[in-house]
Parts: C-alpha cells; sequence; structure tokens
C-alpha cells in the first residue's frame, strides 16, 4: 500500500469536507451471528487507558471518534459533520453530526467531547503530541467547539482519527473525567455495537449486540471510514486460547472467523474449500523485545544495545512464524515498505555479536541479577519468541526468569511500574500493527517521553526533540531528513529491540464477506451469507 507523506496526512479543509456526510437512513434489522475467534481474551475495558489491540478492538466496537482513517490511512470525519481553521492555522472549528447518542440514550454534547480529549491526549502516543501543540479548547454550544493551537500543526484530523495505540474515543461526560491512569469499566459508547456485559464470560466469551438506534454515515465503509452499517445481529468473539481447537471450530463451521490464525496450522486449514486466508492490514506487523527502563540495567542504554547484539530476528521470526514466506528480517522501527521505513543507524544489527553483547552488559553494571520475562502462551507466536529470548539473552549472560500466565494478565502486569519483586517485570516481546508502528507520530514504542511513554517508560529527551521536528517538518524533503536522524538516534538509544517484520493472515468461512482493510479486525459491513 502506498501512504503518502505529510501533504497527503495534512488533507485540506476542503478536500476533507467532501467526504461530509450526506442524509443517512437507520440501520437494517438483520438476524444473523457473526462467531469470532480472536487472538486473546478481553480484559481491559478502557480503550484510553490501555493499548493493546484487543482493547482497541473492543473499543472501536462500541465507540466513535470525531475523524477515522481510511484503508489508506486517510483521516475522513466520523463524527464531525464540518469544521473549518482559522487563517492563521491556531484555531480548529469543529460541529458534530446530528443523531449522535450514547448507549444509555443521552446526546453526545461537547461536554462528552471536550474531557474525553483531554483524558486521551493524556495517555496516547500522538495524542500527547497533539496535546503538546494544543492552548485549550472551548464549546461554543451543545454541538460545536474550538481548538486552539499554540502554533500549527497540520496532523489534527490525522491525529483525531487516530486507530492505534490509545485511541482518542468519546465518552460520556461522567467516564471522561475520571483519572486517565485508572481504567473504567464502564462501556457506554456511542457506536455501532453495544457491550452485553451481562454475556460476557471471561476466558469463554464476549458479546457485541447491534446497536439499532446507531445512524451510519452514508459513504461507503472504507477502513474505519464511511458507514458503519453492521449487517448482523450480534457479534460473538469466542475465546479459543490452543489453535487446534480454533481451527477445528473453524473447518466445522462452529466459528465464521479466526482472527489471527497459527501460521503452522495456515496450510490445514487452506485446503478446506469453505475456508479463506487473506489479510486485513496491508501493512506487515512488528515484533517486539521491550526491556523495562525504570529499573536496571536496562536504565542503562548499553544493556538495551546488548540486546540488538544478541538476538537475531530469523530465529524468533521462524520460531514465531514458522515459513519464511510470512515475514522478513527488518531493523527499521517504522516498518520495512512503508514511507518511514529507514534502517539509517541500525544496519549493524542484521547479525548477532555475542561478544559485544556481553561487553556491553558488564559496562552496564550488570552483574548477573535475576530478570523477568514475562510472557503467555495465549498467543503462540508471542509465546515462542518468548522462549528464544530467553535463550538467546542467557547466552549473552543475562539471568532470565521467563514466566508464563494467561495474555490478560501479562497485559495487567504490563501497566506494573514497581520492581519485580513488587510485581514488576522487565521484559516482555509483543507484536504490534504496521500501522501502528509506520510513523514516529503513531508509533508507541518509540515515543521516549518519560511517564508519558508506553509501558517500558523510555526517557530520552534528545530523541523526544526529534521526534518533534518530524511534527514540525514544512514539507517532505525535510520530513524525510528529519525521520532519518531521529531513527539514528533511536538505535543508539534502543527504546526496543526491532525483532523483524511479518504479515499475519486471518482466516474466515467462504460464508463470510465483507471484511475491511483496516488497523485492526472491524466487524462492521460483514455479512454472514
Amino acid at each position: 500500500m502506498k501512504i503518502s507523506h505529510l501533504a497527503a496526512l495534512a488533507i485540506s479543509a476542503a478536500c476533507l469536507a467532501a467526504c461530509l456526510a450526506l442524509p443517512a437512513q437507520a440501520q437494517p434489522a438483520p438476524g444473523k451471528i457473526l462467531r469470532v475467534v480472536p487472538h486473546s481474551d478481553l480484559k481491559n475495558l478502557d480503550p484510553v487507558a490501555s493499548s493493546i489491540v484487543i482493547t482497541r478492538m473492543h473499543g472501536l466496537m462500541i465507540y466513535e471518534t470525531l475523524f477515522a482513517w481510511d484503508a489508506g490511512l486517510n483521516p475522513k470525519p466520523q463524527m464531525v459533520e464540518s469544521f473549518s481553521t482559522s487563517a492563521d492555522k491556531l484555531t480548529w472549528t469543529f460541529t458534530l453530526r446530528p443523531g449522535l447518542k450514547f448507549h444509555d440514550g443521552q446526546p453526545v454534547t461537547t461536554r462528552d467531547v471536550i474531557p474525553s480529549l483531554k483524558r486521551w491526549m493524556a495517555r496516547d502516543t500522538i495524542g500527547g503530541k497533539l496535546g503538546e501543540y494544543t492552548e485549550g479548547m472551548q464549546a461554543i454550544d451543545d454541538k460545536s467547539f474550538t481548538l486552539k493551537l499554540k502554533r500549527p500543526m497540520a496532523l489534527v484530523p490525522f491525529a483525531l482519527g487516530s486507530a492505534v495505540g490509545q485511541i482518542p474515543a468519546i465518552m460520556r461526560e461522567s467516564d471522561a473525567t475520571s483519572d486517565p491512569m485508572k481504567p473504567i469499566s464502564e462501556t457506554i459508547g456511542s457506536g455501532p455495537f453495544r457491550f452485553n456485559k451481562a454475556e460476557w464470560r471471561s476466558g469463554a466469551k464476549v458479546v457485541y449486540d447491534r446497536n439499532p438506534d446507531y445512524v451510519p454515515r452514508s459513504e461507503p465503509a472504507d477502513g474505519l471510514s464511511g458507514g458503519r452499517v453492521v449487517k448482523v445481529d450480534r457479534v460473538e468473539w469466542m475465546i479459543m486460547p490452543d489453535p487446534a481447537t480454533a481451527a477445528a471450530a473453524l473447518q466445522t463451521g462452529e466459528i465464521d472467523i479466526w482472527e489471527q490464525p497459527s501460521q503452522d496450522l495456515v496450510p490445514v486449514i487452506s485446503r478446506d474449500r469453505n475456508v479463506k486466508i487473506e489479510r486485513y492490514n496491508n501493512l506487515a506487523t512488528q515484533a517486539l523485545l521491550r526491556p523495562n527502563q525504570l529499573h536496571p540495567p536496562f536504565d542503562n542504554p548499553k544493556a538495551r544495545l546488548a540486546l540488538a547484539y544478541a538476538t537475531d530476528q530469523a530465529e524468533f521470526m521462524a520460531g514465531g512464524y514458522g515459513d519464511e514466506a510470512w515475514w522478513k528480517r527488518c531493523n527499521s522501527y517504522f516498518i520495512c515498505g512503508s514511507p518511514d521505513g529507514t534502517e539509517a543507524g541500525a544496519e549493524i544489527f542484521g547479525k548477532p555479536d555475542l561478544a559485544k553483547a556481553r561487553q556491553l552488559l558488564a559496562e552496564s553494571g550488570y552483574k548477573g541479577e535475576k530478570l523477568v520475562l514475562t510472557s503467555s502462551m495465549d498467543i503462540p507466536a508471542i509465546g515462542r519468541m518468548a522462549e528464544v529470548a530467553a535463550d538467546s539473552l542467557k547466552k549473552a549472560g543475562f539471568n532470565i526468569d521467563l514466566q508464563f500466565s494467561d495474555w490478560g494478565t501479562v497485559t495487567t502486569r504490563q501497566q506494573n511500574r514497581g520492581t519485580t519483586d513488587q510485581g514488576g517485570w522487565n521484559l516482555f516481546v509483543t507484536t504490534a500493527s504496521g500501522a501502528t508502528m509506520q510513523s514516529p507520530l503513531t508509533n508507541i514504542g518509540t515515543n521516549m517521553a518519560c511517564e508519558k511513554a508506553w509501558a517500558g517508560w523510555p526517557c530520552d529527551a534528545e530523541a523526544e526533540r526529534l521526534r518533534g521536528a518530524v511534527v514540525d517538518a514544512p514539507d517532505d524533503a525535510s520530513r524525510k531528513l528529519a525521520i532519518e536522524i531521529l531513527h539514528r538516534r533511536l538505535a543508539e538509544v534502543q527504546p526496543y529491540r526491532v525483532l523483524g517484520q511479518f504479515d499475519q493472515p486471518y482466516a474466515r468461512r467462504s460464508t463470510v464477506v465483507g471484511v475491511l482493510s483496516a488497523p485492526v479486525m472491524l466487524f462492521w459491513n460483514i455479512e454472514k451469507n
């Protein structure tokens, strides 16, 4: 997929205005259930407090955002009906489209929107960057508000439509004014699905009912943008941690979609003529090894550099994803094959150098203390890569304690900032979509803003200065140079070790059509014949 640079992301008001809603019609009344095996169980319900993919998928089911990215990652109006910018580009004025109301029947107003955006800006990578540029927000009336900037930022619609990291979900005022550092347990949004909390069974099933009161936009669905028309009565996420069980359920028709089939089973299920193997994301997914930089030894960049020298991407990719047809080596933080996919400064990490890793580890002051690597086999590829990590790092002199638990526990533990004897951690392996990692603005792992950063909490003022230079770049050429300079700095300070990138397929029954290309799997527009 070709994704344009700053000029395309900073779409003009005139261009965007052409995408605004035409008169909309209420949802149809279908009568079918779509059963899906997601990649993990849902434990965290707040898409602003958590950036993990399963929580983001949940958030996009029940909440909406002011703008939404199309399949090319270009922002289009979603909850917004119209907007304008002042001549000096410092004041943006937005008006909400009619018919927006929460699942409890209350209308969506600017009293909900403004605190929702403030809460998101306190947590998210791109939201935090927008927050740095924001002087203030003020309601004009219930449907219109202004966002005043300290200096121009052309990427405002792109940020407000973000579908990565913590999403800018518009919540009720009572939820949005809560502490952004504490997850909410309420699940009242204004989106096309309602969360059925009464039928939620942790570890077994998650249920979403079609919202009969939702009025979609009239444009055709395009990625996350356009009309979110729900064509089934409900969506049930069936939790099946065992890949063989999920494969069998797909082949017998017990389930309709397997969101992330285990690559070693793809050849088996693809032989079934009633099963289709496809991709819903046009950018490769990145695998990464994340160190906790609050505590020794990874508070020292030399110990983090040792991770890069101690690891071979091919071992991780083969361990997690098998056939090389599905993966490739890549030392770009911003995804090889994307417009920002430079490997500047990271070329030296093509092959492991255990002697160099041991030298750096000794220079960091590490003396063999036990390091907790937390992981889960609920997502088999991640669990297998964690095993590769433990083996590789032990060879370089790290004392690794590999601890397995369910994925929900792993992701909850990731938020613990304490030492390991306080329930904290030192390392984890995870993956992130190409849409998340392809830009310095959205890459959650390269945000090195200390306590405002993602789990691992890297802190580097120079990297943050250089990330700001990318946002401020006046044209594509200067932006490209700014990204290269930033990438060289990241290669030095290693906010995380890039483990390579892979193509994640999904599997569906042939009776299912309408799956959209987007950063995560979406469940509107899907029909079950």
